[in-house]
């Protein structure tokens, strides 16, 4: 066999492998799971600014790649997990401290809070007044709070997160 032509195939074959390889890492990253760097203090202790984390994709369902909600849902997240959603376009890191239907308690009589099962998180007077009317986690949503709770902005002061826009969870 010739030289030329023995070449073309290893350089074909190459080729074909290095596609195949970028194109089995993009489906990778955009369906499967993604390494993600920590921007901001609001999950410290648990994760720290600068912390790589892994996100998987597929904990909840299968998302629209580069969009910000699931095509197909298969599990809902649950109490203590750390989530990630998109919101005003930006990739959120917080964890699910309540799940539909779940009961909130709000008190003002030594500083503002609300109770979730056994754990309570501080409120502004703002995020008091907006929120003590809801009684429950409604029906499709989670309220998810940072664990750095005294500088994390969060559901505490833009609402419940909807499940639907909840993309992955953090390993």
């Amino acid at each position: 066999m010739d030289k030329k032509v023995l070449m073309k195939k290893v350089l074909n074959k190459t080729l074909l492998a290095v596609i195949f390889g970028v194109l089995l890492g993009l489906i990778v990253k955009f369906f499967i799971v993604d390494l993600l760097r920590i921007n901001g203090t609001s999950m410290e202790p648990t994760l720290f600014d600068g912390d790589l984390v892994l996100e998987n994709k597929l904990a909840y369902g299968f998302a629209v790649p580069f969009g910000d909600k699931l095509f197909f849902s298969w599990n809902r997240p649950k109490v203590g997990e750390i989530v990630i959603y998109l919101y005003q376009n930006r990739l959120i890191v917080k964890r699910c401290v309540a799940v539909q239907g779940m009961a909130l308690e709000y008190s003002a009589v030594s500083g503002y809070t609300v109770s979730v099962g056994e754990k309570t998180y501080p409120l502004t007077e703002e995020q008091y007044h907006n929120l003590y009317s809801i009684s429950f986690v409604p029906d499709g949503y989670i309220m998810a709070i940072g664990d750095n709770v005294l500088t994390s902005l969060d559901s505490r002061s833009y609402g419940f997160i909807p499940i639907k826009n909840v993309l992955g969870r953090i390993q």
